[in-house]
Parts: C-alpha cells; sequence; structure tokens
C-alpha cells in the first residue's frame, strides 16, 4: 500500500473506508472489500485498526469534530446572526461538496455505531441542532432574521444542504463555486427579514 507521505495508513484506511461505506452501506461492506480497495491483505488492516465499528465511529467523530469546531468560531465571532448563519451554512456546502464520503457517511450510516458511541453521536447531533438553533433565534430576535420557527428552518437547511448528493451524482454539474452561490441567495435570502 503506498502512502504519501504526509497521510498515515490509518487515514488512508479511513478515507477509503467512507468511499466504501458510501457506496455499498456501512453494512454491506467486509474487511475483505476494504482491503481489497487498499490493495493488501485483510489481516493486515488489523495492524492499523480493530474493528469496522471502529472505522465509522472515527469517520463520524472526525466529521462531528470539523463541524463543532467551525461551530465554535462561528459562535465566538463578532459577525451579526445573519452573517454567522451563512458563514456556517457555507461551511455545510463545502464540507459536502469537499468531503463528501465523509459526511455522507457521518449522516446516513451513523445509525449502525456501536454502543456507547451511538448514543453519544445522537446527543452531538442534538447539540449541534440546538446550537444552530441558537444562531437562528438570535437572527430573530436582531430582527435580521424572519420571525419562523427556528427548529423546523434548521432541518429544512441541513435536508437542503444534503441534497447535494443529487449534484454528485449528477451528468452535468454546475461549478462547486456557482452551487455554493446559488445555494445561499435561495437558503440565506428566504430567511433574511
Amino acid at each position: 500500500m503506498k502512502v504519501e507521505q504526509h497521510v498515515s495508513r490509518k487515514e488512508l484506511i479511513i478515507e477509503k473506508a467512507a468511499s466504501l461505506f458510501k457506496e455499498k452501506g456501512f453494512k454491506a461492506t467486509s474487511m475483505r472489500d476494504l482491503a481489497e480497495a487498499l490493495g493488501i491483505e485483510a489481516a493486515s488492516l488489523y495492524n492499523h485498526i480493530s474493528s469496522k465499528n471502529e472505522l465509522l465511529h472515527s469517520i463520524c467523530l472526525q466529521v462531528a469534530q470539523r463541524f463543532f469546531s467551525k461551530m465554535e468560531a462561528v459562535m465566538a465571532s463578532a459577525e451579526d446572526p445573519s452573517g454567522k448563519l451563512e458563514t456556517i451554512l457555507r461551511f455545510h456546502i463545502q464540507e459536502m461538496v469537499q468531503r463528501y464520503d465523509e459526511v455522507y457517511v457521518s449522516d446516513r450510516e451513523w445509525r449502525h455505531l456501536s454502543e456507547p458511541q451511538l448514543t453519544d453521536y445522537k446527543a452531538m447531533r442534538r447539540n449541534y441542532r440546538q446550537q444552530f438553533t441558537m444562531l437562528i433565534e438570535a437572527g430573530i430576535a436582531a430582527g435580521r432574521i424572519k420571525p419562523i420557527d427556528a427548529p423546523t428552518a434548521v432541518l429544512i437547511l441541513l435536508h437542503a444542504i444534503s441534497g447535494i448528493e443529487s449534484w454528485h451524482r449528477s451528468k452535468r454539474k454546475i461549478d462547486p463555486q456557482a452551487l455554493e452561490e446559488n445555494m445561499i441567495t435561495i437558503l440565506i435570502s428566504g430567511l433574511k427579514n
């Protein structure tokens, strides 16, 4: 297995696992499938990871940590609430474009996590959505966002962004930057007061 200097073997395994989990689903992907995709013996995988569940947990946790770090930075910034909302939406869109496999797996396959990781991950998702909701509520309170039901708005925004899955499958794609700008225009203009 040829590994670039800046990428560890484990990171390469996680990256390939995300691709296979997205393509075939977590349950349908075997360690043998992963080993074949990496061009190594299945037994060699266990020098770097303990199980398929460890891979799923690593993928979900890495994605969650990136999103939480960004949300924390955005919430601490001096931007007004609508600016913060635009920043976090742009981040979501960019993650769906640039790190699609990982984000897809963390959004669709997390239900296969083992305990206690499953309970922990559910709590993380709830916490993240609560922070997102608080951001919209702050925009409403400041008069920058229309008076809407913030939790519903969060669900709609996140589901709209997860729809980028269709863009990845499309034979006729617009440029990723144009996709981002179009989505921001549509999503933000519907919320701004």
